[in-house]
């Protein structure tokens, strides 16, 4: 299958309602379980725990790690499904405007057909709206020039990190899909104030259904079903499963060696 069409089915995946749920990724070993997984229509990498597992923090995951990761992840799902979407977590896009358009054209060379990239620069500096959007259109111009035309981009607003308003996530929202972007994802932040199921609706309501939002598995929150009932186009999980899976490894290691 083209790579563009394997594009257009990522792209129709994203139904406001029947949300698209992502099971993020991080290595070789966890793509091929959710390559192999036929109830699992995509995947999406994780920078966060892409950096866990090499042993850096987030912010300080350089581009030529996280592409080697991407790499890996991108040759397991060749092996075992080729034709089942791939996007990837590219942070805030690495460098300028030039970087950035090199950027998308390696990752599609690997076999992504979308992205993730965020307005807050390298040093936790939101972009103004304008620099922000320059950027969504960078991207979505680079991968036509790759030819993926239909490249999904997810973009994320940290405007709620900085003290900003919903109002202000909808603004950004509005001219990221205005330049291309094919998702808005409004982010509360790893400990942040987060997103209510309230604001969550009126993003909805804005966006037309357009929206990302970050699944915490965890008690207290919100699941799948209640999250696709408020009109969201695709859910994620971030580094909720590396989460999970090193919770596993500790309880069973430290079981292990009380005995």
């Amino acid at each position: 299958m083209a790579q563009n069409n394997i594009a257009k089915t990522l792209r129709a995946l994203h139904q406001p309602g029947n949300a698209l749920l992502l099971t993020n990724v991080y290595d070789a070993a966890t793509a091929s379980i959710i390559a192999s997984l036929p109830t699992a229509p995509a995947i999406a990498t994780a920078s966060y725990a892409i950096a866990a597992s090499i042993g850096v923090d987030d912010n300080a995951l350089t581009k030529t790690q996280n592409l080697t990761a991407i790499a890996a992840i991108a040759s397991a799902i060749r092996a075992i499904n080729p034709t089942k979407p791939l996007t990837v977590d590219l942070q805030d896009g690495y460098g300028d405007t030039a970087e950035l358009a090199d950027t998308i054209k390696q990752v599609i060379a690997l076999g992504a057909v979308g992205c993730n990239i965020e307005d807050m620069d390298a040093k936790g500096v939101l972009r103004s709206v304008s620099e922000a959007v320059e950027r969504v259109k960078t991207v979505v111009k680079a991968a036509a020039e790759a030819g993926v035309p239909d490249f999904v981009v997810n973009a994320r607003t940290d405007v709620l990190l900085t003290g900003g308003t919903i109002d202000q996530a909808i603004e950004r929202g509005k001219a990221f899909l205005d330049a291309g972007a094919c998702t808005v994802f409004v982010w509360g932040g790893p400990s942040g104030r987060g997103v209510s199921s309230e604001e969550i609706g009126r993003l909805v309501g804005a966006l037309g259904g357009m929206v990302n939002v970050k699944m915490n598995i965890r008690e207290g929150f919100l699941g799948v079903k209640e999250i696709r009932e408020l009109g969201v186009a695709r859910i994620s999980v971030g580094p909720e499963l590396w989460r999970t899976a090193m919770k596993a490894f500790t309880d069973q290691a430290e079981s292990l060696l009380a005995l």
